[in-house]
C-alpha cells in the first residue's frame, strides 16, 4: 500500500488540517468510496466538480491514498488515522454493510476530478503517467503460441514483470487475460490422444467423434481445464515480485444484473483495497465464444475481451486501459498492405475511414472489436491505447508517456498531423522553389526587420524560458546557449540581411555547360534539396538564421526546438511565418512541437529529405540511430584542437588559446584539448602564461599523462582525451614533434576544427594538408569555424560527413544539383546506329547559347 503522504506524479498538492475530514468530503459512487476537496476548506476551488480537476502544470487529477489498519498504520499521523475512521465509519452507515470494514486494509483511491458523471479522459499521452488505476488486456494473439496450443511463456513473463513493478509503485492494477483455452487445449489434446483408443474399445459411439459436436464442446471444455492451471501460472509469476493475484470469473448476464454488477464492482474494489490484483476473464466453460457479427450496442454487449475490458474500466472508473494485440496500433488500412500507416492518435470519428482485415485466429474480437470497445471506453472517460503486446517494455512505455501503439483521445487535433505538416513544407517548399530570388530575398530581409523592431517581445519570452531554467537547474553552458541578448538579435538581423544579399544566385544557378551534340545542350544547375527536418537544443537563435537559409534556397522546413526554449521558439516562429506570408508560403517552414513527433516524422521519408540534428553528441546519436531511410547531416561530437608548434608566437598563442576556450565554451567549435610541443613548453614560459590565462576566465584545466609526468604539483590527469566539455574546462597535453600532434589529433578528435599556431609558414601547410578535419586553421581561433564568420551569412550547423556538405553548411550545402538537356531533337537511336556523332564540348557557363545558332556555329567550326 502506499501512504496518504505519496501522491503519483508532480500535481498540486491540497494542504491536510489536523481534521483531515472537515477538508474532504466523501462522496459514494456505487459501492466505491470517493474523496473529493471540500468547498468549506477549498473555496478557491469551483462550486461544481463537473470539470476535471487540473494542476498548475496540467496532470489531470491529485489522487488521494489513505491506508488504513494495514502494513503502513504505524507511519500515519493521528490525523490521517481520524480521517481514515471517519471514511470507514461512513463507508458503513451508508451501505449498512458486514463489519467486515473494520477488518480491511482501506484504500479510499480516486482520482479528485472524478467525481459523479464527470470523467474525462486523458487528452495527450504525457498525461498517461498520472493514471492511478489501470486495465491491462491480454489479447489471445499475445500470451498464446502461434498453433493455438500452451502460452507463450517468454512474452507473458515480460508482461507480468512490468505490471507487478507498476503494481508495487503504487498503481491499481487489473488485468484482462485470454488464454484458459489455448492453456486447457494443451492437456485436452495429450489426454485426447492418449485415451482415444480406449474410448473406442469401450464404446461403439464416441461422443466426442463427430467434428460438429466436437467444435461446440472443445473450447468450453478447454477452458475448464485450462481456467486452474492459467491461474495457477500467473499466481507464481506473480509471486516472484510480492505480489497477490485474484481471480475473478464473469459472464455477460453479471453486467445486466443490478446486484451481481454491484456485487462485481465492490468486490474488485475491496481486492484493490486489499492490495491484490483481480485477474478477470469471462467464463468460456458456461458461455460459449460469443458471436463475432454481433453489433456493439450502447451497452455494449460482453462478446470478447475486448468489451470485457472496456465495460470493465468503464464500470470501476479506471484511468487508462492498454488493449495489448499482436499488431503495433490501429491502421488506416490492414497492416502489411501498401500505404498502411499507424496511427499514433485516434478520434472515434476517424473510425468511418479505417479498413479492417482478419481477425487473429487464436481471439474470438479482431481489430475491429477492439476499436469499437475502444471507443465506448473512451466515451466513459477511460484513456485507452492499442499496443504490440509482443513489444519489449509496452506497458511501462506507455505509462510514462512514450509514443507507442494507438492513443485514443477525443482531441481534434489528431491524426497524421506530422504528416500533414511535412506534406505542406513539401508543397510550401516548391512554391519558395519558384518565387523570383526578389520574392526570396524579401522575406529573409522582413524577417531580419522583425528581429530588431519585435526585439522586445522576443526578450519576453527569453525571459520566461530563462526563468524556468533556473527552476528545472538547467546547466550553466546550456542556460549560456538559450540567452538571448540585444547584441544577439541585432546580429542575427545583419547575418540575415547578409543571406538576403547572396541568395538571389543560389537557385537554378548554371554550374556547367556541355554540348552533347548538334542542337543538344545539357546544363547542371542548383535546386533545393526538397525538405529539411532541423533538430536543434537549447540555441533558440538558431531558428531565424536556419529558417532564412531555408526561404533562401527554396527548401521546405520543419524545426524542432528543445523545450527548455519553447517560449523564446514560439515568439520567433511567429516572426517567421509573418515573413513568408508577405510572398504567400507561410506554410513551408513549421514547428514540430512535441519530442514523440520526432519518430514520427523519421518514418516519412518521402516528404523529408535530410535531418540536421544541431545539439549535444547524444542528441546526433539518437537521431542517427533512429533515421533509418533519410540521411542525416551533422556531427557527433565537437572536440577541436589547438597545436602549439615550437616556432609559434608566444603572445599570439595565448591570445587564441584564451579566445578558442572562453569566447563561447559550449559552442561546438570550442578548444577541447590543448597540444604543446615539447621544446617551446620546456625553453618558455608559454605553459604558466596559457595557464595563467585560462585561469582568469575560470578554466579547469585537466593534464594529460605525459604533462603530468614533468610536473611535481599540477592539475588532476584527464581520464580520457575523447572528452567535449562544452564548458570552461580543457586538457592540455605535451607532444614531442608535429606528427605526434597530427595522430593525436586524428586519434581522439571527431574531425571538427583543429587549429595549429606557428610562425613556420612550411609546418603550417603541412599541418594543413595532413589534418583530415572538416575546418583546419593556422593562427586563427577554432571559434572562426562559424557560418557567418566565414562569410555564409548564417548555418544549419557544421557537418564531419564526407558526402556532401562539410564544414559549417550554409546555403550551398542547402543545395543539390539537376540535369537539364535541352534539344531541338534527340534521337538515342540516330547515335547508336551512327547517323548521329556525340561532340560532348564544354561551354562556358556565363554564355547562353540560342540552339538555332549551335549548328550553324558547329558547321563554321569543322570548316
Amino acid at each position: 500500500m502506499v501512504p496518504f503522504r505519496k501522491v503519483l506524479g508532480p500535481v498540486v498538492r491540497l494542504p491536510v488540517s489536523k481534521t483531515a475530514s472537515s477538508s474532504f468530503e466523501i462522496v459514494p459512487r456505487n459501492t466505491r468510496l470517493s474523496v473529493a476537496p471540500s468547498s468549506k476548506a477549498f473555496p478557491h476551488l469551483p462550486d461544481s466538480y463537473g470539470e476535471p480537476w487540473y494542476s498548475s502544470k496540467g496532470n489531470k487529477g491529485a489522487s488521494l491514498r489513505v491506508s488504513f489498519l494495514g502494513a503502513y498504520r504505524s507511519s500515519l499521523s493521528s490525523a490521517n488515522v481520524a480521517f481514515g475512521r471517519s471514511i470507514a465509519s461512513y463507508q458503513r452507515r451508508a451501505y449498512s454493510t458486514k463489519n467486515h470494514w473494520s477488518s480491511l486494509h482501506l484504500d479510499a483511491s480516486r482520482s479528485i476530478s472524478r467525481i459523479e458523471g464527470s470523467r474525462a479522459a486523458f487528452q495527450h499521452r504525457q498525461q498517461l503517467q498520472h493514471s492511478r488505476r489501470i486495465v491491462v488486456k491480454l489479447g489471445s494473439a499475445v500470451i498464446t503460441r502461434r498453433d493455438g496450443y500452451g502460452l507463450a511463456l517468454g512474452r507473458l513473463a515480460s508482461i507480468v514483470e512490468q505490471v507487478a513493478e507498476l503494481q508495487n509503485e503504487g498503481r491499481e492494477m487489473m488485468m484482462v487475460t485470454s488464454g484458459a483455452v489455448a492453456f486447457g487445449k494443451q492437456k485436452m489434446a495429450q489426454e485426447l490422444l492418449m485415451s482415444l483408443s480406449m474410448r473406442e474399445t469401450l464404446s461403439g459411439k464416441d461422443n466426442l467423434r463427430g467434428e460438429e459436436v466436437k467444435s461446440m464442446l472443445a473450447p468450453r471444455a478447454s477452458a475448464a481445464v485450462g481456467q486452474s492451471g492459467l491461474m495457477s501460472l500467473y499466481e507464481a509469476m506473480f509471486a516472484q515480485y510480492g505480489v497477490k493475484v485474484a481471480q475473478i470469473l464473469i459472464t455477460k448476464p453479471d453486467f445486466y444484473n443490478n446486484e451481481t454488477r454491484q456485487n462485481l464492482i465492490s468486490t474488485i474494489n475491496e481486492l484493490i483495497a486489499l492490495n491484490i490484483l483481480p485477474i478477470i476473464n469471462t467464463n468460456d466453460a458456461v458461455t460459449p465464444p460469443p458471436d463475432v457479427d454481433e453489433e456493439v450496442s450502447r451497452k455494449l454487449d460482453i462478446r470478447d475481451n475486448d468489451s470485457l475490458a472496456a465495460r470493465l474500466a468503464s464500470e470501476v472508473e479506471t484511468d487508462l486501459l492498454i488493449l495489448m494485440t499482436d499488431v503495433d496500433g490501429i491502421f488506416n488500412k490492414p497492416p502489411g498492405e501498401e500505404g498502411a500507416r499507424l496511427i499514433d492518435n485516434f478520434s472515434p470519428n476517424m473510425i468511418s475511414s479505417l479498413e479492417f482485415g482478419a481477425k487473429s485466429n487464436v481471439g474470438t474480437g479482431g481489430m475491429d472489436s477492439k476499436v469499437k470497445a475502444a471507443s465506448w471506453a473512451l466515451e466513459r472517460g477511460t484513456s485507452v491505447v492499442i499496443c504490440n503486446g509482443l513489444a519489449q517494455g509496452a506497458i511501462k512505455g506507455i505509462v510514462h508517456g512514450r509514443k507507442i501503439g494507438t492513443f485514443f483521445t477525443t482531441s481534434n487535433s489528431v491524426g497524421l498531423e506530422v504528416e500533414v505538416l511535412a506534406k505542406n513544407a513539401r508543397r510550401g517548399g516548391r512554391l519558395l522553389q519558384s518565387l523570383n530570388p526578389e520574392d526570396r530575398a524579401s522575406a529573409i530581409m522582413t524577417l531580419a526587420e522583425l528581429l530588431e523592431t519585435r526585439q522586445a517581445d522576443i526578450l519576453v519570452a527569453n525571459q520566461r524560458d530563462l526563468e524556468e531554467a533556473e527552476k528545472t537547474g538547467l546547466s550553466a553552458a546550456l542556460k549560456s546557449r538559450l540567452r538571448l541578448t540585444p547584441a544577439k538579435l541585432n546580429s542575427l538581423a545583419d547575418g540575415l540581411r547578409q543571406i538576403a544579399s547572396d541568395s538571389h544566385d543560389m537557385v537554378g544557378r548554371v554550374l556547367s555547360k556541355t554540348l552533347i551534340a548538334e542542337g543538344i545542350e545539357l546544363r547542371k544547375v542548383t535546386v533545393p534539396i526538397g525538405v529539411l527536418l532541423v533538430i536543434f537544443e537549447s540555441r533558440p537563435d538558431c531558428l531565424p538564421q536556419v529558417a532564412a537559409l531555408a526561404m533562401a534556397t527554396g527548401n521546405g522546413l520543419l524545426l524542432k526546438g528543445g523545450k527548455e526554449a519553447a517560449h523564446s521558439n514560439q515568439a520567433l516562429i511567429e516572426l517567421v511565418k509573418e515573413a513568408l506570408g508577405t510572398v504567400g508560403v507561410a506554410g513551408a517552414i513549421s514547428m514540430v512541437t512535441k519530442r514523440d513527433d520526432i519518430s514520427d516524422l523519421l518514418q516519412l521519408e518521402e516528404f523529408i529529405d535530410l535531418v540536421i540534428p544541431r545539439g549535444s553528441s547524444d542528441l546526433v546519436r539518437t537521431i542517427q540511430e533512429q533515421s533509418q531511410s533519410i540521411p542525416v547531416l551533422g556531427h557527433a561530437e565537437g572536440i577541436c584542437h589547438v597545436y602549439i608548434d615550437k616556432d609559434a608566437d608566444l603572445e599570439k598563442a595565448v591570445k587564441i588559446v584564451r579566445d578558442a576556450k572562453c569566447d563561447y565554451p559550449s559552442a561546438c567549435n570550442a578548444m577541447e584539448t590543448l597540444l604543446i610541443h615539447e621544446e617551446i613548453f620546456k625553453n618558455s614560459d608559454l605553459f604558466t602564461s596559457v595557464c595563467q590565462a585560462l585561469q582568469r576566465e575560470g578554466v579547469q584545466i585537466n593534464a594529460g599523462p605525459r604533462l603530468s609526468k614533468m610536473l611535481t604539483f599540477g592539475p588532476p590527469v584527464a581520464k580520457s582525451f575523447k572528452v567535449e566539455f562544452s564548458d570552461l574546462e580543457c586538457i592540455i597535453e605535451l607532444v614531442s614533434d608535429m606528427d605526434e600532434a597530427i595522430n593525436h589529433i586524428h586519434r581522439f578528435g571527431s574531425s571538427h576544427t583543429d587549429v595549429i599556431v606557428t610562425e613556420d609558414e612550411a609546418a603550417a601547410d603541412r599541418f594543413l594538408n595532413s589534418v583530415d578535419s572538416a575546418c583546419v586553421f593556422h593562427n586563427v581561433s577554432s571559434r572562426f569555424a562559424d557560418g557567418y564568420r566565414l562569410g555564409l551569412g548564417a548555418e544549419v550547423g557544421i557537418s564531419t560527413a564526407r558526402i556532401h556538405a562539410r564544414g559549417p553548411v550554409g546555403m550551398e550545402g542547402l543545395l543539390t544539383t539537376k540535369w537539364i538537356l535541352k534539344g531541338n531533337y534527340g534521337v538515342a537511336s540516330e547515335f547508336t546506329e551512327g547517323r548521329r556523332n556525340f561532340i560532348h564540348k564544354k561551354l562556358p557557363v556565363e554564355t547562353d547559347f540560342d540552339l538555332g545558332s549551335i549548328h550553324v556555329e558547329h558547321e563554321s567550326a569543322q570548316q
